[in-house]
């Protein structure tokens, strides 16, 4: 069974096309659970209007399962609470100039 470490590092190559850095550093993966091999993300996305979703969720599936151990992964998108720039590493908040 993966670790949500392991985990995580799978969701680095989950990447947001407009500002080139991923999920993980964005702050926009908000929870990794895992429950006998099942992997429930939740994640958000920069906006509400963010055209990407479906991309990202199909990304989250891709990358998670390749893990060993992994039989299912189910992505689930929230707004709650909403993403602010706040929420980024600190190299994301440097290469981006906040």
């Amino acid at each position: 069974m993966p670790t949500v470490e392991e985990v995580q590092e799978a969701l680095t190559n989950v990447i947001d096309p407009e500002l080139g850095l991923d999920f993980v550093e964005l702050g926009l993966i908000y929870e990794v659970e895992i429950e006998d091999g099942e992997v429930f993300v939740t994640y958000t996305l920069t906006s509400p209007g963010c055209p990407i979703g479906p991309q990202v969720s199909e990304q989250i599936e891709e990358f998670v399962s390749e893990l060993d151990g992994v039989s299912g992964v189910y992505p689930k998108m929230t707004f709650s609470p909403p993403w602010t720039p706040d929420m980024m590493s600190e190299e994301a908040k440097f290469a981006l100039g906040y």
